[in-house]
């Protein structure tokens, strides 16, 4: 049983790991931990803006580490893991937000770029699902695995198919592996995020038309903010969601509802 005098969203001294977590949605969760006290270890390729992004995530009194890896390479995420393990002692969160996705006519989309996308948004997940399950199972101290994916899971997305089939896979995954990690507490859950602004969204938002389009189908009347998707991350990592397994948690405004 949890001790119902603490508050449940209460991360202080948690250990969590956010893979991708130097920029966009990745720094908004790892913004979002760090207020509610979580030490965190940032995984990413991009040296340099994993350090500024550790340096500005400090602020908030929670030791950051910042370490370079490619989640499509299982002895990146190895080296990753004992690294932070090292420094840490454990991980009591990850979140394998880490991706990306590019335009391609699907009916002329190469196999190899196929490949290419989903070795860091499928591939990734995986391989760092199978390393920090593996921890917490051995630790018996139970934990917490979160997926990024995308409202493309479930909407048509005609010039991104191998993007929609890689978070279509994310979410196939969470609950493959909630299914299997339960009996060692620990849950198991994807976000599937709606159209937020990040670099990787830029062109789309620098499109009036585009953009105001999108603004219509949302009933909040905006598009999300990196900022946006803290909460359920505080949410997904704490105590408070000890019950809470196998989901897919929608933050998109409303897009899909209307």
């Amino acid at each position: 049983m949890s001790d119902s005098s603490k508050n449940p969203f209460d991360l202080s001294g948690k250990i969590v790991v956010v893979t991708g977590g130097n920029r966009g949605i990745g720094l908004g969760l790892a913004e979002g931990l760090a207020q509610a006290g979580a030490h965190l270890s940032l995984w990413a390729r991009d040296e340099a803006s994993s350090a500024a992004a550790a340096e500005s995530l400090a602020r908030f009194g929670g030791e950051v580490q910042a370490l370079p890896c490619d989640v499509s390479s299982a002895d990146d995420v190895a080296r990753a893991t004992e690294a932070t393990l090292a420094r840490f002692g454990r991980i009591d969160a990850g979140f394998a937000n880490a991706g990306f996705g590019e335009a391609a006519n699907p009916l002329k989309l190469e196999l190899d770029d196929f490949h290419r996308i989903l070795a860091t948004n499928l591939d990734g997940v995986f391989l760092c699902f199978k390393a920090w399950g593996q921890h917490m199972a051995e630790r018996d101290g139970g934990g917490k695995l979160v997926a990024i994916s995308s409202i493309s899971a479930i909407f048509g997305t005609p010039l991104q198919p191998h993007y929609a089939a890689s978070k279509g896979g994310v979410e196939a995954l969470v609950r493959a592996y909630a299914t299997r990690l339960a009996r060692y507490e620990v849950q198991v859950n994807a976000v599937q995020p709606g159209w937020i602004v990040t670099d990787a969204t830029a062109a789309a938002v620098d499109n009036e038309a585009f953009r105001e389009t999108v603004i219509k189908r949302i009933p909040a009347r905006r598009w999300g903010e990196p900022a946006d998707l803290g909460g359920i991350a505080v949410y997904l990592a704490s105590d408070a969601s000890r019950y809470h397994t196998g989901d897919t948690l929608r933050v998109d405004g409303g897009y899909t509802i209307f």
